[in-house]
């Protein structure tokens, strides 16, 4: 299940790639590629593995992922050093945009931070649905702001600028269009998964 809008370096010595490995190994450069915004990103940069999930603040399915998922994938891979995580935002909708900005505010670019402030709005997904400004604003205090700084944040158009431009670029370069969508290694994965589907993608990469 997903929610819709409207995420190369070869070894001289190494075997020929088929096609759909040159392929898969094009898309994971595009996905590491720098965005505009600073990337959200836990794990090990050794990790044999890189997960990055294109996720929306406003999609039930994401919310899902953080609350029955992530929790796992994270103790048992990532803080054990054998996936690096990425995140980045997707917003579908004006309301999911409004939450992506004040993650963003909170964070200051700390990735532990930002990954914090998303599991609450995940939590309050549905009160942040029918009552946005108030939700902000609460999350906001939860984390040391001001109602000013708040809105403050959510004015900020060079922010808003950046998030959409990032989003346009996982559009057109990742061909994402709709969340949640990882990304393994390159491979692009569309819709929810659980902790066990998640699982068989990982195990074969490790063997490697």
């Amino acid at each position: 299940m997903l929610c819709r809008v409207l995420a190369v370096t070869f070894l001289a010595l190494a075997p020929p790639l088929t096609s759909a490995a040159m392929a898969q190994s094009a898309i994971a450069a595009a996905v590491a590629k720098p965005v505009s915004l600073p990337d959200i990103a836990i794990g090990s940069p050794k990790a044999p593995i890189t997960i990055t999930e294109y996720a929306s603040m406003s999609c039930p399915h994401c919310a899902a992922f953080g609350e029955n998922v992530f929790p796992m994938l994270r103790s048992k891979y990532i803080d054990t050093g054998k996936v690096r995580f990425m995140f980045r935002e997707f917003p579908l909708d004006i309301k999911a945009a409004a939450a992506s900005m004040l993650a963003r505010c909170i964070a200051k670019d700390d990735s532990e931070k930002y990954l914090g402030a998303v599991d609450i709005l995940f939590k309050q997904q549905d009160r942040l649905m029918d009552q946005t400004k108030d939700t902000l604003n609460f999350i906001g205090k939860l984390n040391g702001m001001s109602e000013q700084e708040v809105e403050t944040c959510e004015k900020d158009q060079a922010l808003l600028d950046k998030l959409a431009a990032d989003q346009r670029y996982a559009v057109d370069a990742l061909k994402v269009d709709s969340t949640p969508t990882f990304f393994v290694n390159g491979e692009r994965l569309k819709g929810s998964m659980s902790f066990e589907e998640l699982e068989e993608r990982i195990k074969p990469l490790l063997k490697k």
